[in-house]
């Protein structure tokens, strides 16, 4: 076997920096990169529910897993989430943008607002340096960065501790169905979990500074090894610390999240001072975007919390298969939506920074029609083949026959309305990249009390399974009124185009559900579907028909989003032989 030169592997190396590179300047490629790391995440993520469903199945331990989430969950994405999605990052922006603008305006400008960042950040603590930061005397996004950074450890710390003491009230009201040992766990394993926050919360804000900079490949990365962190946990720490193992794994997971992201932070230039500029006009900008937004993911944690009440007077392993069955509808809205979501907001940003409203448009409507493209066949997909990516995915070990139709079922109901679930994160930074936060947060209030209405009304007749239907009705709500209001600020959004476009869509992804059946029915008289691999040949088989009919009937009807991926490729084959 020849020997591969040192010199080919450098050039592998650099190749990979290159494409890397070039994929990370459009929005369509940063998209792709982002997706790329979604589904290798997501693969890690499949695989660390087979593991646990494998090893526990659904019943009590991972009833009290995913109980443990709640609470930690509930203090981050109140307290943390909110502030960098929908406030950090056009703030962020927004001082960048300022700078090199004065770096452009005037030759000296730079150097003369870095030298007032350097004299800030030496004496610290002193009046005159109080003052300046009070003021916005060469306050940079860097200031920012750092100030937030201290606000966000300061804070979780304090929540954390509270609900660390109180730990067992809190999950007696959450869980009221639990038994006195189930509970018990579920406490262990939420004091374990708060540690993970507060490197989630330093974790995020450099996951923030790398979305603004554009610079999507390590904010990618982060989630893969978060994952990994989780998957260790199960396979190695729970031989040593028995359940709570899972728990430390999710620690060593956010501890992974950080250290991925903090050296290309600190690259671009970011480096930590011992800031709390709470009086700056910037920092308190971020405080006042974020409130709309806390309060919209506080009800949601509540709402969350809600559903675990509702949830643990069901069966037992009732709330695993809502978890279980909601990881598995997520995958595509993480891989594709909210990746195209992800890489279009700072386009959507700078677009109402520079108040150009023909370009905000029409990255909307595009990523929209992208999204809608790809999200109507996924559904379709899941809805027809759910059984059998249940049984795939999670179907060995303790995870039975009877956990697979609970889970199938769930999963049939969530995948209705992966169309909506995937444009609201799009919709939602529309707002955010013009700064209106309070919209999405109070049509997200709305959605939220639909679905505990009716997940109060379904669960007693359709058990778990309508708590998914619950979600899925919800949603589609979020969606439609969001676009509603959307259409009524901005104007024209394209509707016209957007419509066509889904129109054709649902008609090549008619043609592919006729398919897929009649694939399906024709694989089941030819192999054994009482085996994994019977399963298999099944779930390939209708699958690669339907795409084949799918993109074949979009490309017969001229949907312009397969030419738009088409176009794309092909200009991108061509750039990398020249």
């Amino acid at each position: 076997m020849p020997k591969i030169k040192k010199n080919d592997k450098l050039l592998s190396m650099e190749f990979i920096k290159k494409l890397f590179k070039k994929l990370n300047g459009t929005t369509t490629g940063s998209a792709i990169v982002i997706a790329i790391f979604s589904i290798l995440s997501k693969i890690l993520g499949l695989l660390r529910d087979r593991i646990l469903a494998s090893r526990f199945g659904a019943g009590d331990t991972l009833d009290a897993y995913y109980a443990a989430f709640k609470l930690p969950d509930l203090i981050f994405n109140t307290l943390v989430l909110g502030a960098l999605s929908a406030a950090f990052i056009p703030v962020f922006i927004e001082l960048k943008a300022k700078k090199e603008k004065a770096a452009r305006d005037d030759g000296q400008a730079e150097p003369i607002i870095e030298q007032l960042d350097d004299e800030i950040a030496l004496p610290t603590g002193t009046p005159a340096h109080k003052v300046a930061l009070e003021n916005g005397n060469g306050f940079s996004h860097w200031d920012l960065s750092a100030s937030i950074i201290n606000i966000i450890t300061l804070v979780l710390t304090i929540f954390g501790t509270i609900v660390w003491v109180l730990a067992p009230q809190f999950v007696e009201l959450i869980t009221p169905g639990f038994n006195n040992e189930k509970a018990q766990l579920t406490i262990e394993l939420t004091r374990i979990m708060l540690i993970s926050i507060l490197f989630f919360g330093i974790s995020n804000v450099f996951g923030g500074i790398l979305q603004a900079s554009k610079r999507f490949l390590t904010f990618a990365m982060a989630p893969v090894v978060y994952n990994l962190g989780i998957i260790l946990g199960a396979i190695f720490l729970v031989d040593i610390w028995g359940e709570r193992g899972l728990a430390w794994g999710v620690v060593f997971g956010a501890l992974l999240h950080l250290l991925v992201q903090y050296p290309t932070a600190r690259q671009i230039g970011f480096h930590w001072r011992a800031i709390i500029a709470w009086k700056n006009k910037a920092v308190r900008q971020v405080g006042e975007l974020m409130l709309p937004r806390t309060i919209g993911l506080a009800a949601n944690q509540i709402n969350q919390l809600i559903i675990t009440v509702i949830a643990s007077g069901l069966i037992s392993g009732s709330l695993a298969v809502f978890n279980l069955a909601f990881n598995l509808g997520s995958v595509p809205i993480s891989i594709f939506a909210v990746s195209l979501a992800i890489a279009t907001f700072p386009v959507l940003s700078e677009s109402f920074a520079l108040k150009n409203k023909k370009q905000f448009v029409e990255q909307l409507s595009l990523t929209a029609r992208r999204i809608i493209y790809l999200m109507v066949p996924i559904s379709v997909f899941m809805i027809a083949l759910r059984a059998q990516l249940v049984r795939l995915i999670l179907g060995s070990g303790s995870f039975d026959w009877e956990d697979t139709i609970l889970t199938a079922e769930s999963l049939g109901y969530f995948s209705v309305s992966l169309f909506a679930q995937g444009l609201v994160p799009l919709l939602a930074r529309a707002f955010y990249a013009f700064q209106n936060t309070k919209i999405p947060v109070l049509v997200g209030l709305l959605s939220m009390g639909l679905n505990i209405i009716i997940s109060i009304i379904l669960a007693p007749i359709m058990g778990v399974a309508g708590l998914a239907l619950a979600l899925s009705l919800s949603s589609i709500f979020n969606f439609v009124f969001l676009a509603v209001i959307l259409r009524h600020k901005v104007g024209n959004l394209q509707e016209k185009k957007i419509m066509i476009s889904t129109i054709k869509i649902c008609i090549s992804a008619l043609g592919a559900l006729i398919f897929i059946q009649l694939i399906k029915y024709g694989v089941a008289s030819m192999v054994d579907m009482r085996t994994f691999w019977g399963i298999m040949t099944q779930f390939l088989a209708a699958c690669a028909g339907g795409i084949v009919v799918y993109l074949g009937v979009s490309a017969a009807i001229g949907s312009e989003e397969v030419r738009d991926i088409k176009n794309y490729l092909f200009i991108k084959i061509n750039k990398d032989r020249h």
